[in-house]
């Protein structure tokens, strides 16, 4: 070949080059994103808590409500012990939104709780401190004394169509870094008594202890915290509901800068018109939001709003959703003067609101730390001696019933009614023999206790307070 010839050759392969590739850009991988999702494990986390001082109603299921996790959860009572169980676990995941240790949560696993565990990916542990909740799009934000940790990539929920390929990382049962997934079912699902949030349905295996957890797209975006199941004996059956992660966002803002969320408050109930809502009211269209309830003093009662009303524009915007409708009410400052139209009684009417500023759950501060030691033996145990009956019913020689558990052993997951047979390698039959034992080992480290349930022994290491009295 001449060489005019094969520098036409060359030219043709640079030309045709680029537009091979592009294509091969373009196309779809054989499989739906999994690695890219799977690459984002190292920001999720396991979020433990503890509440103490009621009994668990083993009649109402709870969602969320685990088996405990720590060596508990391998063993059983070893004694019939006198005193009421008062020590609820709970198991959820997270999100880390900060690299400085904050953490995005749902609401309902974290609210009202005594202590707050956040297990990272890599095994660490923090204690972690609620800096907000709000129940409305039952969003928490957590932090944690951490610098340097992985943020997953943030993205855009108004994106997701029924569908589309989506993914969870949580911690369904206790089993951190599970990745499941599925597609989107439907979107704007609201749902009766759980707040106003317009959720994203999916058919992506969700259990107990996911809650919390963050939706990827196939991107490896979050698009979604994971919130509810559908469900009739407690466990997955083929309908999970998610937070889009444009609403958790905006309550994440909130809370970061104020520790809760400000909200308009209309004092209407509202619900979507159908079009045969529609027909009944003689709209030719089924756009708008019936008025179902007005309460008396609110907002929308001052402002003349009536029990079927329609309200079709918000300061002349057109109400297209409920979805849309309520996040144009979110963003309504309290104080502000905005005007409604509605559709009453065959023609169109003017009203002007006042929004006032919906109350917000009363902030809750919680330690930093775990609980403080109750008992002030730097453990946080009381402890009580078994009797000669005791020992020959359960064939032992020695061992020290746990009465009450507190601070860092209740952290542990040590409970009352179990046995602590020894300190470290120190066994124990009165409670002098374990203050010798504990105060012989220094401060500011672990004491291993072996734990006794069920007849089955387990070692469990608890910190020992700085300022420890055995």
């Amino acid at each position: 070949m001449t060489s005019l010839g094969l520098a036409m050759c060359r030219l043709m392969l640079l030309m045709a080059t680029p537009s091979v590739a592009f294509a091969t850009c373009n196309a779809p991988p054989p499989e739906p994103g999994p690695t890219a999702v799977a690459l984002r494990t190292p920001s999720v986390v396991d979020v433990r808590t503890l509440r103490v001082g009621r009994t668990i109603d083993q009649g109402e299921f709870e969602p969320d409500l685990q088996p405990e996790v720590d060596f508990g959860d391998r063993l059983s009572w070893p004694l019939p012990a006198s005193m009421p169980v008062s020590q609820q676990r709970d198991l959820a995941s997270g999100l880390i939104v900060g690299s400085d240790g904050l953490i995005l949560s749902s609401a309902h696993v974290v609210d009202d709780v005594d202590e707050i565990q956040v297990y990272l990916a890599d095994g660490r542990r923090y204690p972690g401190r609620l800096v907000g909740s709000d129940r409305r799009t039952d969003i928490a934000l957590l932090a944690i004394e951490a610098h340097g940790l992985p943020v997953a990539p943030v993205g855009d929920s108004s994106e997701l169509r029924p569908g589309h390929w989506v993914a969870a990382i949580g911690s369904p049962f206790g089993f951190s870094g599970s990745l499941t997934s599925g597609v989107v079912s439907a979107l704007d699902r609201y749902i009766p008594g759980a707040g106003e949030v317009p959720f994203i349905q999916t058919d992506v295996a969700i259990n107990p202890g996911s809650s919390g957890s963050p939706l990827f797209n196939r991107c490896g975006e979050v698009v979604a915290i994971n919130s509810l199941i559908y469900s009739g004996s407690g466990g997955y059956m083929g309908i999970s509901f998610a937070i889009p992660i444009n609403v958790a966002m905006r309550t994440f803002g909130q809370l970061r800068s104020d520790g809760a969320v400000h909200r308009a408050r209309l004092g209407a109930q509202l619900q979507a018109l159908t079009p045969a809502l529609a027909d009944s009211f003689g709209l030719a269209q089924a756009k708008g939001a019936l008025v179902a309830m007005v309460e008396p003093g609110s907002p929308a009662a001052a402002a003349g709003m009536s029990i079927g009303d329609v309200l079709l524009a918000l300061d002349e915007r057109p109400v297209a959703t409920l979805a849309a409708l309520m996040q144009q009410i979110f963003d309504r400052p309290a104080g502000s003067l905005s005007r409604l139209t509605v559709w009453r009684q065959g023609r169109t009417r003017s009203l002007w609101v006042t929004w006032a500023e919906e109350p917000s759950s009363p902030r809750r501060n919680y330690p930093s730390g775990a609980v403080a030691d109750e008992w002030n033996d730097g453990l946080g145990l009381r402890l009580g001696e078994l009797d000669a009956k005791q020992r020959r019913q359960f064939k032992l020689e020695g061992g020290l019933v746990v009465r009450e558990a507190s601070g860092s052993a209740r952290s542990e997951g040590i409970r009352p009614g179990d046995l602590v047979m020894a300190v470290n390698d120190q066994r124990v039959a009165r409670v002098e023999e374990f203050r010798a034992a504990v105060e012989r080992l220094p401060r500011k480290r672990t004491a291993a206790l072996l734990i006794m349930r069920n007849m089955r022994l387990i070692y469990v290491p608890v910190a020992i307070s700085a300022t420890a009295r055995p």
